[in-house]
This record gives C-alpha cells, sequence and structure tokens, in this order.
C-alpha cells in the first residue's frame, strides 16, 4: 500500500481514539447538571474521568501533530477555513482543563459553580463542533485554486453540518452516561442508567438519521455497510444498558463511535477535502500528502511509539478501574 494512503488511515485511528476516549469525557462533563443533586456526586463524577481526562484529551494533539506532518496541504486547508470552529473547541478545551484544576481550589459554593458551568460549556462545545466540522469535511466545502476556503463560519452552520454537531453531542453525552454508570454505584449508577435508556433514545433516530443522509448523499457501499454496523452497535450498546449490563453497554457505544468515525472517512476517501464548487479543486490524499520519505521516517516513528502508547493507557486505565463513590469521594476529603 502507497504510504500516503496507509497514513490516511493512521490519522482517521488517531481521530478514532480521540472520540471514543474523549467523548465519554464529553459527556461526563455534560452529564453533571442531570445526574448530580450536591457538591458531593459533582465531585464522584468529575473523579471518574480525573485520573484520565487529560491523557485522552492527549490524542487531538497526536492527531492533529500527524495530520500536519503526513498532509501539509489537507492541515492547511482545514485549519485556516475552519479557524474560528477549530478555536472555539480549542478555547473550550483550555477553559474544561482550567475548570477540572481550579475548581476545588476554593471552598465557596459560587466558585465552584462557576467552574462547574465552565465544565459543562467545555464539554458540550468541542462535543457539537466536532461533529460539524467533520460534517462539513465530508460533505466538501467551496474551495480556489489554491486548496483555500475563505467562507466563514456561518456557511459551515449548513442543515447537514449541524445534524453532524447533534449527532456526536448526544453520541458523546450518552457514551459519558453509561461510563458514569459503570463507574460509580448505588444512586447515582441507578440515574445514571435511567439517564442512558432517555438520551440512548434521541441519541439512535439522530445517529440514523445522520448516518442515512450520510451514505445516501456521500458515502459508498463500504461506508454504508460499516454505518449499518454502528447502528447495530449502538442498538445492542441501549439494549444491555436497559439491562443494567454497563461494562458492555459502555463497549458497544465505544464500538459505535468508532465505526461511525470510521464510515465517514470511507465516504471521504480518496478526497481528504472536497470541493463542493469543482472536483478539479478538491484535495485528495495523493495531492495533499507529504513526500514519501517524511512518510517513511513517520511510519518508523510510529511503528515503535504507537504499541508504547496504547500499552500505557492500558496501564492507566486498569490502575484507575475501581469505582468511586460519595463514601471514597467524603473521606478523601479529610
Amino acid at each position: 500500500m502507497d504510504l500516503a494512503y496507509l497514513w490516511f488511515f493512521i490519522v482517521g485511528f488517531l481521530f478514532i481514539g480521540y472520540f471514543v476516549l474523549d467523548g465519554f469525557d464529553f459527556g461526563v462533563g455534560m452529564s453533571l447538571p442531570f445526574l448530580s443533586k450536591d457538591d458531593t456526586d459533582r465531585r464522584v463524577l468529575i473523579n471518574t474521568i480525573g485520573p484520565i481526562w487529560d491523557l485522552n484529551e492527549t490524542w487531538v494533539i497526536v492527531a492533529g501533530a500527524s495530520l500536519f506532518a503526513a498532509f501539509p496541504e489537507w492541515y492547511a486547508t482545514l485549519f485556516s477555513g475552519f479557524y474560528l470552529a477549530l478555536l472555539l473547541i480549542l478555547l473550550a478545551l483550555i477553559v474544561r482543563g482550567v475548570s477540572f484544576e481550579y475548581r476545588h481550589k476554593n471552598p465557596d459554593s459560587r466558585w465552584k459553580k462557576w467552574f462547574d458551568g465552565m465544565i459543562i460549556v467545555g464539554s458540550a462545545v468541542p462535543a457539537l463542533l466536532w461533529g460539524v466540522a467533520f460534517a462539513n469535511i465530508v460533505q466538501g466545502v467551496e474551495l480556489d485554486a489554491s486548496f483555500t476556503y475563505s467562507g466563514g463560519l456561518l456557511p459551515l452552520l449548513n442543515p447537514y453540518a449541524l445534524l453532524g454537531g447533534l449527532t456526536t453531542l448526544l453520541l458523546f453525552f450518552t457514551h459519558g452516561v453509561i461510563f458514569v454508570s459503570l463507574k460509580t454505584d448505588g444512586e447515582l449508577r441507578e440515574c445514571a442508567r435511567v439517564l442512558a435508556t432517555k438520551s440512548g433514545i434521541l441519541t439512535i433516530v439522530v445517529a440514523a438519521t445522520f448516518l442515512v443522509w450520510t451514505t445516501l448523499a456521500y458515502g459508498s457501499f463500504l461506508s454504508g455497510a460499516v454505518a449499518v454496523i454502528a447502528a447495530v452497535a449502538l442498538i445492542a450498546s441501549y439494549v444491555l444498558n436497559l439491562r443494567g449490563r454497563e461494562g458492555w453497554a459502555f463497549g458497544f457505544m465505544a464500538f459505535t463511535i468508532a465505526t461511525a468515525v470510521l464510515s465517514l472517512f470511507l465516504a471521504l476517501f480518496p478526497d481528504v477535502m472536497p470541493a463542493s464548487n469543482n472536483p478539479a479543486y478538491s484535495l485528495t490524499i495523493e495531492n495533499a500528502s507529504s513526500s514519501n520519505y517524511t512518510l517513511t521516517v513517520m511510519t518508523w516513528t510510529a511503528l515503535f511509539a504507537l504499541p508504547l502508547v496504547l500499552a500505557y493507557q492500558g496501564w492507566t486505565y486498569w490502575i484507575f478501574r475501581k469505582r468511586v463513590t460519595r463514601a471514597t469521594v467524603l473521606v478523601s476529603a479529610h
């Protein structure tokens, strides 16, 4: 396989990892006003992702760096044309990260309420805008002969892209709520399971609509087949959550997000940034990639580094695998 095509799927794998892992982080953050009845509950929710949220977030840094190195033309077009949307995502991630670190610095309830609000907003904005961005990439935008998009933010907020944003928002929210039921116990665990049941119905409807639209308008047979697998996995996750099997429900939801993102990359293939106004202006894997020497060096680096990263991430999750309870949070406060 040509290295440019290999790196297209490596970049896809990195974004899949990011959406699966940081996706439930976003969901936990968005669930604060729905699941917590007091400050102890909010501390339990935040502590479920406390040891891992920053590790999950590094996936987007690696994905962005790989995109820059492997496909500089794609990176330049994406980050210049989608600048405001990506800036909003970055600011939201910064606000969320700061809030996690500073929330507990002052016992005042107003101080905590302020940072709780920033966690909610800092989780919801990226969850929405990542879907908007990827939907626009698949749909295509108007590019000129120099592969430049200058339409601004408003044209990106079209019905298809907004549906994509709503899809990722709901997928991440349900993913995070199922994670809460997996990591907590007692009343909070049961409330999370019930909330996942309610949000799961809406998620199935919205995600199915988006995947059908994508397949019919922009997809291929292969991307459509993967989209069907994603839909089946989403329904399986819903049923398993109903039965109280939160571990399996979480696993199937992660698989749903992975296959849904894979279907978007397959719908995009072999383009990386289609031009909706003129196919001749489209960025493809071949005309957007770096030199073969650069890709060769990157491939050898990834061959040695990626297994270490995956092993370290797996070890981290194993160390922090136990449930977080109100009792343990109250004890840690003394």
